[in-house]
Parts: structure tokens; sequence; C-alpha cells
């Protein structure tokens, strides 16, 4: 098997803290400037699962930071510069305590709902008659709230956002703005790449008054993405739909019983596994990008992610 980087422990100057979030490592610089390592951990109904998916942080990172300087033009965004395949290095910001999800289709965590029985997200109707993996008439924005460690994110509407004071009124109808224009953007790239942008989510924060784009963007992590060849036939026919996110990584969960529930075990996860979630992922990549994945088969990633930030910080 590859290597993967499970965690990381560094030490930089000007180091004021470090946050191990389920995928991210963040190390704060002097309260300025954030170093963000995408470690190869890989998560799924809010639990980080036991091994690691090799070439996973850098396919992550390496989208992220292609789709956040192809939105620069929509919104400011955090990052100042990617000094290894698997870090970005940007901007602290304070970050809202929501996260905004914009769904194009009813799918995923919404059709579980649906079929429940819901008819709203997040206080968005939700109209009678629709199927799984139907587009909705336009993309709607449907907000969660940030859990802390080991909670679920919760849904919560537009009016309990701005009623609770999590967010002001006018700076939720920036965030509101912003996220159906990025939408928008990356579901015409993805359509070049003969794909589909299902729903994604995006992450804001604010530094020095102003509203940046924060964390990831468009990577398989944070977004679900559908081949747009066959859609329509499939759905016709009520078949499930080829796509590239990690809602394959979830019915597999699924498929042997665990879906974060108390009591519950993560199912083994075999080197097959493994192997064919990080095969997937780099798959997303070169569909997403259009470019061959180039593999850093590092030595060490860890000895390689320091040298490359140290000599990336002594410059800024």
């Amino acid at each position: 098997m590859e290597k993967a980087l499970i965690n990381t422990d560094f030490h930089f100057d000007g180091q004021k803290s470090l946050y191990h979030g389920k995928v991210r490592d963040v190390y704060n610089i002097d309260d300025r400037l954030l170093v963000m390592v995408a470690t190869d951990r890989i998560s799924a109904f809010d639990v980080v699962l036991p091994k690691g998916i090799p070439f996973k942080g850098q396919v992550l990172n390496q989208i992220a930071s292609k789709f956040l300087d192809a939105t620069s033009d929509i919104c400011p965004n955090w990052k100042i510069a990617s000094p290894d395949p698997m870090v970005t290095v940007g901007h602290r910001c304070e970050s809202f305590p929501v996260e905004m999800i914009v769904r194009a289709y009813l799918t995923g965590s919404s059709w579980r709902d649906y079929k429940a029985g819901a008819r709203q997200i997040c206080g968005v109707p939700i109209p009678e008659g629709m199927r799984e993996h139907q587009r909705f008439p336009h993309p709607i924005v449907t907000p969660t709230t940030k859990a802390e460690q080991g909670e679920h994110d919760a849904n919560i509407s537009k009016e309990e956002i701005i009623s609770r004071g999590l967010v002001s009124e006018e700076d939720y109808a920036m965030l509101e703005k912003y996220a159906l224009q990025l939408f928008e953007r990356g579901s015409q790239m993805a359509a070049k790449q003969g794909l589909i942008l299902v729903d994604t989510k995006y992450e804001f924060g604010k530094k020095d008054g102003k509203i940046y784009l924060i964390d990831e963007i468009h990577t398989p992590d944070s977004s679900r993405y559908f081949y747009a060849e066959g859609y329509q036939e499939r759905f016709d026919k009520g078949l499930p739909q080829r796509q590239l996110s990690k809602e394959f990584v979830r019915e597999w969960l699924m498929e042997h019983g665990f879906q974060g529930g108390e009591g519950q075990q993560v199912p083994e996860m075999t080197d097959e596994f493994v192997k064919s979630v990080s095969d997937r992922y780099i798959e997303l990549y070169e569909r997403i990008t259009g470019e061959k994945f180039v593999r850093d088969e590092s030595d060490d990633i860890s000895e390689r992610i320091e040298n490359n930030v140290k000599n990336m910080l002594a410059r800024l």
C-alpha cells in the first residue's frame, strides 16, 4: 500500500495553536495566517475512519486551490499560496458559525429526508412528487450549523440564523449571493468536463470587515458530482446515478451496518477498499480539472511538508 498521512504535529515559527479537524490540521501563525494541511484522513457520518486514503489530501488540496483561483473574481478568498501539494497558506479569518449548502438535485441526505416525509429543507419548500436525483427548478441554499468535534451538523433556516444572531441579515444576504454565484461557476466548470455539480458546501469568514470564502471548495469531500452522460437515461429508468463523491463511502458503510450511530462499529477497511477509494479520488481530480494527477510519492511526507511550509513562511 502507498503511504498515507494521518496526523501532523509541526512547530512553526510564530505558531499559536494547532487544530485537528476531521480531515485537516490547521496551524494558527501569529493570529495572522493559517497553514491548512489536508491529511489523508477520511470521515463519514461525522466519524473519522480508522485508515487513511493515500493521495486523498493531495487531491483535496489541489482541487480546492484550483477552484479558489478560478473563483477569486466572484468572492475574495483566504488563499495566499499553496507551498506543498497537501498545504494551503492563507489569511486567518473569523469564520461564520454556519455552512452554506447549495443543492441543485434532490439526492443524498435531502432525498432521505424527503422520502421520510419532509417537504421542506431549512425552511425551503420542496415540491410534491419529486423523485430521487431529480433536478430542482433552481438551486436552493440549505444552511447548516457548524458542528463541534464529535457532534453532527444540523439543518437551520435563514430566518433562525438571523433571529439567533448567528449572522446579520446584511451579511447573510452576501453569503447567499456568493454561494449561488460560486455554485454557478462550479457548475459551468464541471459541465466542461462532462460532470454535473449536484450539491456542495461553502464556508465564509470575515477579516477587517470584509467577507472571505474560506476552507475548501468544490472538492469530493465538500461536493457531489454526477456524470452528465447517461444522467437522463438513468433518471428515467429509476437507476442509481454514476457519481464521483464521498457518497459511495457512505453507501459502503451503510451496507455494512454503520451510520455513525451509538454502539455501531466501523467495518474493516481492507487494503482493496482503501485503494478503490484512493482511485476514486484521483479519478475525480482528473475529471474535474481535466489534468493528469501527478502523485507526489515522497519517502517522508511530513518532512517534505515541514520544509516547504517553513520556506514559505520565511517569505511572508
